[in-house]
């Protein structure tokens, strides 16, 4: 909940010192007003979603937060995550997010996409191996697996490990959808983090829209295959405030009619899990 959408460097700076409890309950009263009932959180290592998750309550809202996402030193993800060199740092880590209370782990293994080259991020992801190691000892501990990840090889490492879900999930192709649906991995497209893109002058229009195009197309296809799809906003992504209903939308857009009950057992899998 750390970011807004807006200024992702203006919102660290507002929680740096303390998480502000302001900002926080005016975020869950808008959840709350658009009906909300269910949040899961990306992270922090401020712990501004620690906070949210005690204040969730009071307005009805069921809130789960990994404490810390956890990010390999030197890559990308240490802007609001918590950096390890090692896999016994990382072991560190998870124990310090426990202590915390810490609802899950997420971990953060690919870069970014490129919103100004179709199919290029700002970074490959980690070795297969090293994504392996790092959910099978989040599992070892006890914890679901949240992983941001984009691109066909790090999402076919992850779900070779089976974990638990997997966001953004750019430029895949239909093996790495196959390696999802066989895992049981729920994939949270994040496709409002696109689309929201379009108009804004920002990046190039004709890069935005190939990149959403292919993310819907492989959305359906995931779909159509049974695979657990469930929506995800990204929220404090740039221009995705938090409220946003346009992942919702764009589901729609790319699964039909028939979205709610394509949507349901990814969302049920997500509750279960985390």
């Amino acid at each position: 909940m750390v970011l807004d959408g807006a200024d992702w460097r203006g919102a660290i700076a507002r929680h740096k010192e303390k998480p502000q409890d302001a900002f926080i309950l005016r975020t869950l009263e808008t959840y709350q007003r658009l009906g909300f009932g269910y949040l899961r959180d990306g992270g922090d290592r401020w712990g501004v979603g620690k906070r949210a998750r005690e204040l969730a309550p009071d307005y009805g809202i069921v809130y789960r937060t990994p404490c810390a996402p956890l990010c390999k030193a030197g890559h990308y993800g240490s802007f609001i995550g918590e950096p390890f060199a090692s896999l016994r740092e990382y072991r560190v880590l998870i124990a310090e997010n426990r202590k915390n209370g810490a609802d899950f782990v997420k971990i953060m293994i690919s870069g970014l996409m490129d919103f100004d080259r179709f199919g290029v991020l700002s970074e490959p992801g980690l070795p297969g191996e090293e994504i392996r190691e790092l959910v099978h000892i989040a599992h070892e501990e006890g914890f679901s697996v949240m992983a941001h990840a984009n691109g066909t090889e790090t999402v076919i490492a992850a779900a070779e490990a089976r974990v638990d879900s997997v966001e953004h999930g750019a430029y895949l192709n239909q093996e790495a959808l196959h390696a999802m649906k066989e895992a049981g991995t729920v994939w949270v497209p994040t496709l409002s983090a696109i689309g929201n893109l379009r108009g804004k002058g920002r990046f190039q229009e004709k890069a935005v829209e190939a990149i959403l195009a292919s993310a819907q197309e492989n959305a359906a296809s995931f779909a159509a295959m049974g695979g657990l799809l469930a929506p995800g906003t990204d929220a404090g992504a740039w221009a995705v405030p938090h409220g946003s209903l346009t992942e919702y939308a764009l589901l729609g857009e790319t699964l039909g009619s028939s979205v709610d009950a394509l949507l349901a057992k990814g969302l049920a899998a997500i509750r279960e899990r985390f």
